[in-house]
């Protein structure tokens, strides 16, 4: 992959332990938002961080795979992509890359902000509840590699323009790449279950904004504006689930992530989701996933 390996700073550490680590803009040409290049053996995002180490990054990452088959594991899911697949990691997500498997192809990365928000809406750059892994067909596949070849080559070339154009280039060209992705996304029978109503879309993001203290359905309803009955609508129709049941699985995702990746204790952990007393922690945990914390994390070391 692109040797994003950060010089001008180390990687932050989040309160629940796991090490965050940031877009090296020193290290992109002409220190713009974003890279593009290819992957290959031996590179990482950061020197203290090896490819098989569990670790979050605050940018976004998309892989387009030329060879397979290749394991990366998201959020505790283990996806296998093959030639041809798309890999797009987003902020925040906890991973890691495979030992076993070799990284060939064309890798992008980027930082947030580095294109305004009418794009970023448009392009679902935040769509977590959209599955990482994705299948193009044929066309569109041609279409992305096209997209993103063109891309490389605007972000590569420094001379024919200022820097300022430059930059003005490669956000257009990466708009380009990212609709076209974004379709494919909204396009496949994972993102079919999940429409992208705006009623689920508001509740989606203050759930990810407020999952850690606020676990009350009746309470998103009404910062959002909503009657409970509409926000029961939304959500079913848009996930199958209950309000309470998508934040429930928010929070046991955040719960696992802590469980399995630092060595914070079971108290703490609960703490960090919401939980401020042990017991009701380890209750809820245990009715979610049929182990208690401690034994969750035993399996895991």
């Amino acid at each position: 992959m692109a040797d994003t390996t950060r010089q001008d700073g180390d990687a932050g550490e989040d309160a629940d332990g796991i090490r965050t680590f940031p877009f090296p803009v020193g290290l992109s040409v002409g220190g713009v938002g974003m890279q593009v290049g290819p992957m290959g053996s031996g590179r990482t995002w950061h020197s203290e961080a090896p490819l098989d180490r569990v670790h979050r990054i605050d940018f976004h990452v998309v892989m387009l795979f030329t060879h397979g088959p290749v394991r990366h594991m998201v959020d505790f899911a283990e996806y296998e992509a093959n030639a041809g697949d798309v890999l797009w990691i987003r902020p925040g997500q906890v991973h890691r890359f495979s030992k076993q498997s070799e990284y060939r192809g064309t890798v992008l990365t980027m930082q947030p902000g580095f294109l305004p928000r009418t794009t970023v809406e448009a392009t679902g750059l935040y769509r977590y509840d959209l599955p990482p892994l994705l299948h193009p067909a044929a066309a569109q596949l041609t279409g992305l590699r096209t997209a993103l070849e063109q891309l490389r080559r605007e972000y590569e070339d420094t001379d024919t323009l200022p820097l300022s154009l430059h930059t003005a280039v490669l956000r257009h060209t990466l708009t380009a790449f990212l609709l076209r992705l974004a379709h494919l996304a909204a396009s496949s029978a994972e993102a079919a279950r999940h429409p992208s109503d705006t009623t689920f879309t508001r509740f989606r993001d203050a759930v990810e904004g407020g999952f850690a203290t606020n676990h009350s359905v009746s309470a998103y309803a009404d910062a959002l504006g909503y009657s409970r009955r509409t926000l029961v609508r939304a959500v079913r129709a848009a996930t199958g689930e209950t309000p309470k049941g998508f934040i429930d699985k928010r929070v046991v995702l955040e719960a696992k992530r802590l469980l399995a990746h630092t060595d914070l204790p079971i108290g703490r952990v609960g703490a960090a989701v919401g939980f401020p007393d042990a017991a009701n922690f380890s209750k809820f945990f245990h009715q979610h996933t049929d182990r208690t914390p401690a034994a969750f994390r035993a399996e895991l070391r």
